[in-house]
């Protein structure tokens, strides 16, 4: 049979947890996940469980958070005038929006904090410093 190497392109079911168990992302009711192998496509601890693995190939496994999204970084979380941002935007904690960097790059960020001076937004992953739990199948090697 057929093993999944570097630079294939798969397609894997999955379903990712927390630590505490709560469902974070799945592909159950979607089309698999397609990808390529070592490609950087996907994180970095998943990505590397997938060589050698043959179609309808079932595994579990819990990718540490440095193998994941990385650890929370402080300097991620940045405070500004709450004047500065347009009365039309919503300002309640956990509301993510997007800002345009000076480079003009998009930037995903949460609302973190709201004072009535300040809004803090956090550009973090969602699932930065978090260990994440992957049960996958390997349905396809294109």
């Amino acid at each position: 049979m057929t093993e999944v190497k570097s630079g294939d392109t798969v397609r894997i079911h999955y379903t990712g947890t927390l630590a505490d168990g709560t469902t974070f992302d799945s592909s159950q009711g979607r089309a698999p996940l397609e990808f390529t192998v070592g490609s950087g496509q996907i994180i970095p601890g998943l990505d590397r469980e997938l060589p050698g693995m043959q179609v309808g190939e079932k595994k579990t496994v819990t990718i540490a958070a440095d193998d994941a999204y990385g650890q929370r970084q402080d300097g991620a979380m940045q405070a500004i005038p709450r004047d500065q941002i347009p009365a039309e935007i919503p300002l309640e904690v956990g509301t993510g929006l997007q800002m345009r960097t000076p480079q003009g790059q998009t930037v995903n960020v949460t609302v973190a904090e709201v004072t009535a001076d300040t809004v803090t937004l956090d550009a973090n992953h969602p699932l930065a410093g978090k260990d994440l739990t992957f049960d996958f199948e390997v349905v396809e090697i294109a």
